[in-house]
């Protein structure tokens, strides 16, 4: 069974905040199974969007994890902000995690890329 969305973002932001790094629910969505996207803010102002992998990137063989992709990479916060406003026009029921950090390739299990470090 998937790991529930509240108990993977939860993990997620006490992985961060252990490293001295810094996280933020912005938008909470649907407890069991919301669709989670990313907010990776840098030092210089630019964001990167993560968002979930299509169902392609899945075997389908007991992968039940999450997977993201890069959806937007090194942009504006009002350019992620309307790609941000037309998912929670298709989907309200979304999460939104801000996460401040350097590196978020230890925190964010790319489609891939690797595998899942909170499984």
């Amino acid at each position: 069974m998937r790991l529930r969305s509240d108990i993977f973002v939860s993990a997620m932001t006490r992985r961060l905040f252990a490293r001295g790094d810094f996280a933020a629910v912005e938008r909470k969505g649907e407890e069991q199974a919301g669709a989670i996207f990313i907010r990776q803010r840098f030092r210089d102002g630019l964001e990167t969007l993560y968002g979930p992998a299509p169902q392609s990137f899945f075997d389908g063989e007991g992968d039940e994890g999450r997977l993201f992709e890069i959806r937007s990479d090194r942009k504006e916060p009002a350019e992620i902000r309307e790609v941000l406003d037309r998912e929670l026009k298709f989907d309200p029921d979304l999460w939104i995690i801000e996460l401040e950090t350097d590196d978020a390739a230890e925190i964010v299990p790319l489609a891939g890329s690797r595998a899942n470090p909170l499984d």
